[in-house]
């Protein structure tokens, strides 16, 4: 069995839900507290032990690689001010690009991030491998993504990640049938994405992790409209499973903050914010403050 070390970051949508502030910005850029989005992901991937990371992203979309890149010119204009804790955080960051190496594909139309994956083929090379989306991100122990690579280690196949939401609020997710074979862990025999409500098949719904084997490339390549239609991973998944293909479920032990809308970014945001280390006393100092 290969350990992963590899990662697919599939970034190139639109990101309606954050215009206009995404018209300028990447949403991988979006803060969420003092770091962007992309900053949690990329810092759980190298926890996690992956050593590269694929950005499928749109032509022309740069702007979340310069977050990444030394700067020696701001570099030497912190090190005249004496600003020696903005140096620090610059290094840190900086620093991510020692141990993981980065890469770009592009996704030329707006298809599903089951195309976008499907993109990432070669960097894959025929290896098992990790996908990341941003906008969702696992407060926990153990990373996120260590926990799905045990359970790998156990299946050899694909794995999901999965997290108990309410009824009420399955209806905005993919959720998943399941066989229970141990302690949150399931076997998958189908993907219901965004289930009417009382109809869904479980209380388990897909999070933003996930681990991909090689066949999974080869069964995207099988069906074109996979490819061109606008599906997404979890779709594919599920009819391979539906095929007996086995596909397994993990249940994450953590917090999920989700930011895939403005309402669940600033939930997320505050939810954080108020948990800082840093900021949080002094913000809940100032909420007493003004008697919310």
């Amino acid at each position: 069995m290969k350990e992963i070390k590899k990662a697919i970051f599939p970034i190139a949508g639109l990101a309606t839900r954050f215009l206009p502030f995404s018209k300028a910005v990447s949403k991988e850029l979006i803060p969420l507290v003092d770091k962007p989005l992309i900053h949690y992901n990329v810092e759980e991937a190298l926890l996690s032990g992956i050593k590269q990371i694929e950005f499928i992203a749109r032509p022309k979309q740069k702007d979340f690689l310069n977050y990444f890149k030394k700067d020696p010119l701001l570099e030497k204009l912190l090190e005249e001010k004496n600003k020696k804790e903005e140096l620090k955080s610059l290094k840190e960051v900086e620093g991510f690009l020692k141990d993981i190496s980065f890469s770009v594909s592009s996704q030329k139309k707006a298809s599903g991030d089951a195309n976008a994956i499907f993109q990432a083929r070669k960097f894959i090379n025929k290896e098992p491998c990790g996908v990341f989306f941003c906008d969702d991100i696992v407060k926990s122990e153990e990373p996120c993504f260590s926990q799905l690579i045990e359970v790998f280690k156990t299946c050899n196949r694909p794995v999901l990640a999965l997290m108990q939401m309410p009824e009420e609020r399955l209806s905005s997710y993919g959720t998943v049938s399941v066989e229970k074979i141990a302690n949150s862990f399931y076997k998958i025999k189908k993907v219901v994405q965004k289930p009417k409500l009382g109809e869904a098949p479980s209380n388990l719904a897909i999070i933003g992790r996930m681990i991909l084997t090689p066949d999974v490339f080869e069964f995207i390549a099988s069906d074109k409209k996979m490819i061109e239609n606008d599906c997404s991973i979890a779709q594919v998944l599920g009819r391979m499973a539906e095929e007996g293909r086995p596909v397994y479920g993990y249940e994450i032990k953590g917090e999920w903050l989700e930011c895939g809308n403005k309402k669940l970014w600033l939930e997320s945001f505050v939810s954080l914010l108020l948990d800082d280390p840093e900021f949080g006393p002094g913000i809940r100092k100032k909420i007493k403050e003004m008697k919310i």
